[in-house]
């Protein structure tokens, strides 16, 4: 009992630690109206080496994503894949750690 409530104790503290290193951007995004749309998006983001998470608001027209650690994203990078996708980048910034609360600028 002891053993395993030690290694949930540990996994947790690994898996904050992951994730407070990961790189999160904010995408605005022109054209998100329906789910279809947002699993296009996150289809074809995902696709990009390093993206970790892929979250669609089409209510807000954003798109959060996550990247591994070590791993960045362009703003270049982002356009081409959301242009691949059929819509069109409105807006590109960092979320600062936090994949809420931020508005794209």
């Amino acid at each position: 009992m002891i053993k395993k409530l030690y290694l949930l104790v540990a996994t947790l503290v690994f898996s904050i630690a992951a994730l407070a290193a990961d790189n999160r951007y904010l995408l605005g995004v022109d054209g998100l109206a329906c789910p279809f749309c947002a699993y296009g998006i996150e289809k074809r983001l995902n696709r990009i080496d390093g993206v970790v998470d892929v979250q669609v608001d089409v209510g807000e027209s954003v798109v959060h994503v996550t990247m591994r650690e070590g791993k960045t994203l362009t703003e270049e990078r982002a356009s081409q894949a959301v242009d691949e996708a059929g819509f069109t980048l409105r807006s590109f910034s960092e979320a600062g750690g936090e994949t809420g609360g931020n508005d794209a600028q």
